[in-house]
């Protein structure tokens, strides 16, 4: 015997002794997941190597192994015994297996056979089973074949035995001979009701058709069989006799509004979903011939029917036809719980009749190149179509009735699109060719109806109102184009701002030439310009009151938030006209600045009076002051003025013309006092050059009055004139800066501190 494999135990180092254990491991190390059975070594490595070391992770792996071969010596010393003894204890093991393999030999062949035995029942009873499912398919499809003949020959033994009618379709009683030899297993015994002949006829029509009914849906299972093939032709020829036959039923009943025969006749067509039948038997028998009366369009009445394109008359004389003749069979097919809301004679019948004859008879009618009676018919057209969603029971038949296609073909007739450009160019045109005039155009009644300063002055501020309220006249507006009829409302003020914008600007630069739309800003006066101001007042009075209260109430089935987007866009538009207003204003300041400039100039006339004169010190203003604020007096006294523009207006003009024409005052005057003084200035270095070279004193001063000082003392009486002026015109001089520097610039120094006149 072997002894046991002498293991001393590791020495225990002083980490063992006071820190943790050597066997022990890190929190990321587990041995655990050696032992599973989809351990893979290069994944487990390459996941640790993410965060741990690879020197860190070697060590580990070189300790558990360490550790695993200790365990594995400690469990061969604890049972060596039994391990060296395993070798002596396996005696005679082969003749124990000899001795087993004969019984299992024995149970292979049993479970062998009772395998085959087993494979070959499952075998017989699928086949069984497949024969059973066979059979049954076939008892199925014999079932069904039998069932669609009874069937076919159920059909064709009750349309034999409809009832005969008359040549002239009149209702007559069926006689008790007749009901005698129907059979009484296939008709009906309406004797004691006294039902008449096409009642009987509708009733058993209707029952045909829930048989043919039947009969489609056996076909539609037993496709492709031959026999039925071979029964495509009674079934046809079946088909066949029961549309006829219910045709003229139908007709008879509409012809004599036969309520209970219409009623069995549509529940006929709607079992065997033949409803488009029924309402084109509606249409040729009923609504056509109307229509013929209504609207001629025969080849005949090609040049009978142009009288004109008007529809309106003839909506009317349909409406009273449909309350007529076509109400009856609308109730019948819109009743409730009837089962017959599948037929659609409102479009496939009724609208689909009016827009062929339309179509045929007035085809002028559709057209959009005459806007107005275009307009008039498209109204029309939908009071019609409103009148016939009347007979619609609920909303959701109101909402299949606009989807059908005949609804939608009908609207396609109409062109709106084309409509608003006709419209566009009509209202845009008529806008274009005002502001496009070589000058302003006052009304007639501008200067003659002066009470009624709300009224507009200019044709050009009259067409732009005109065009704007055009676009929402009710012989111009359409509710389909209402977002283009808005924008054009828009465009138009826009196209009024920029006429004026370059008109004013073209004025400014003084250059027409480059637009030639600007002559009339070129030409216009000053008191012009006073129109220009009230029109502008009054179109965005006009633009943010009555025009947007009639603009929102026209569009007041749309939601809050379009109306509030409309509102703004509208003030928008108005706010933006208002602001040309200061430009205007300044075009006319401009203008009297110009003309008051003309008088400043004789400015330069008051050197020249003084100059080398000796004349004595002025005790009086010169001529040329009193006519400085004259234009500017007389535009703000003038009629225009007094009836035209608002007292905002005529003191922000007065207080810009007066700041301006003092501005350039100041301008004119300090350059001639400068000029003054360098001449005086030059004088007197000539002077005493000539003295010295004549051995005079130098030192001698004159006491006489310079004749700057004497320009500067005409200049304040001047100024204190114009400041007079200013005043008479209201405007306080002193609270005018260009003043307040003039003054200091010509003032003697002993009165530069206060301003008086």
């Amino acid at each position: 015997m072997m002894d046991p494999i002498p293991t001393a135990p590791p020495p225990r180092s002083a980490t063992d002794l006071f820190l943790d254990p050597a066997d022990s491991h890190p929190l990321w190390f587990k041995s655990n997941l050696f032992l599973s059975p989809n351990f893979d070594s290069e994944s487990y490595i390459s996941e640790l190597r993410t965060f741990v070391p690879f020197e860190t992770l070697r060590s580990e792996l070189q300790a558990h192994l360490s550790s695993l071969n200790h365990e594995l010596i400690d469990l061969i010393n604890r049972d060596y015994a039994d391990f060296v003894n395993l070798s002596t204890k396996l005696v005679d093991v082969d003749a124990a297996v000899v001795r087993m393999r004969a019984p299992l030999l024995e149970l292979r062949e049993k479970i062998d056979g009772f395998r085959g035995a087993l494979e070959g029942s499952l075998v017989a009873l699928q086949n069984g089973l497949k024969q059973r499912s066979e059979a049954a398919s076939a008892r199925e499809v014999l079932e069904l074949l039998l069932d669609t003949f009874h069937v076919v020959s159920k059909v064709e033994k009750l349309i034999k035995e409809l009832p005969s009618v008359p040549a002239d379709g009149s209702d007559v009683e069926v006689n008790l001979e007749e009901r005698k030899s129907m059979s009484s297993a296939t008709t009906f015994q309406p004797v004691e009701n006294g039902t008449n002949v096409r009642e009987t006829q509708s009733m058993l029509l209707e029952r045909i058709a829930s048989e043919m009914n039947r009969l489609k849906f056996y076909i539609a299972h037993a496709q492709n069989l031959p026999f039925i093939e071979n029964m495509e032709k009674r079934i046809k020829s079946a088909s066949l006799l029961l549309d006829a036959s219910l045709g003229h039923c139908f007709v008879h009943g509409l012809e004599h509004q036969n309520a209970n025969v219409i009623y069995n006749c549509l529940r006929a067509y709607a079992a065997i979903d033949n409803t488009r039948n029924a309402e084109e038997i509606f249409c040729n028998t009923v609504v056509a011939p109307l229509m013929q009366k209504i609207i001629p369009h025969g080849p005949s009445e090609a040049l009978a029917g142009a009288s004109g394109d008007e529809l309106e008359s003839d909506y009317e004389q349909i409406k009273q036809c449909v309350e007529k003749d076509c109400k009856f069979l609308l109730d019948i097919s819109s009743a409730e719980n009837s089962g017959l809301h599948v037929f659609d004679f409102l479009g496939n019948s009724i609208l689909k009749e009016v827009l062929s004859a339309i179509q045929k008879g007035k085809p002028g009618a559709f057209s959009p190149g005459r806007p107005t009676q275009f307009l008039r018919n498209y109204k029309s057209s939908l009071d019609f179509l409103a009148y016939l969603e009347g007979y619609c029971p609920s909303r959701s038949a109101v909402a299949k009735f606009r989807a059908e296609a005949i609804y939608v073909e009908f609207m396609k007739q109409w062109n709106v699109g084309v409509y608003f450009s006709l419209r566009f160019q009509e209202i845009a045109g008529a806008l274009d060719s005002a502001l496009t005039a070589a000058s302003l155009a006052p009304v007639q009644n501008s200067n003659s109806n002066q009470g009624n300063s709300q009224a507009l002055t200019l044709k050009q501020s009259v067409t732009l109102l005109d065009s704007m309220k055009s676009c929402w006249r009710p012989d111009v507006f359409l509710l389909p184009c209402s977002d283009k009829f808005l924008r054009l409302s828009l465009q138009l003020l826009s196209r009024y701002s920029n006429w004026l914008s370059s008109g004013l600007a073209a004025r400014s630069s003084g250059h027409a030439s480059f637009n030639p739309g600007n002559e009339w800003a070129i030409s216009a006066a000053p008191d012009d310009f006073i129109y220009i101001i009230h029109d502008i007042n009054c179109l965005a009075t006009e633009a943010s009151g009555d025009y947007l209260t009639h603009v929102l109430q026209l569009l007041s089935s749309c939601s809050s938030e379009v109306l509030d987007l409309v509102k703004q866009s509208i003030l928008e538009g108005g706010k933006s006209l208002s602001s040309m207003l200061p430009v205007v204003i300044n075009t006319i300041v401009d203008a009297l600045v110009e003309k008051a400039v003309e008088d400043l100039r004789q400015l330069k006339g008051i050197t020249a009076t003084y100059r080398m004169t000796n004349k004595p010190l002025p005790v009086r203003h010169s001529p040329y002051v009193s006519g400085v604020l004259r234009p500017l007096k007389t535009l703000l006294e003038g009629e225009r003025a007094m009836t035209y523009l608002t007292p905002e207006a005529k003191n922000e003009l007065l207080l810009g013309a007066a700041t301006q024409i003092t501005s350039r005052y100041h301008e004119l005057a300090a350059e001639l006092i400068s000029v003054a003084r360098k001449t005086e200035s030059s004088l007197l270095k000539i002077r005493q050059g000539a003295q010295r070279r004549a051995g005079a004193s130098s030192d001698v001063s004159d006491h006489n009055v310079s004749d700057t000082d004497k320009i500067c003392m005409q200049l304040f009486l001047d100024i204190q004139e114009y400041g007079r002026n200013l005043a008479a015109l209201g405007v306080q001089a002193a609270d005018i800066p260009p003043y307040r520097s003039l003054w200091q610039c010509v003032a003697p120094s002993n009165r530069q501190s206060l301003i008086k006149f």
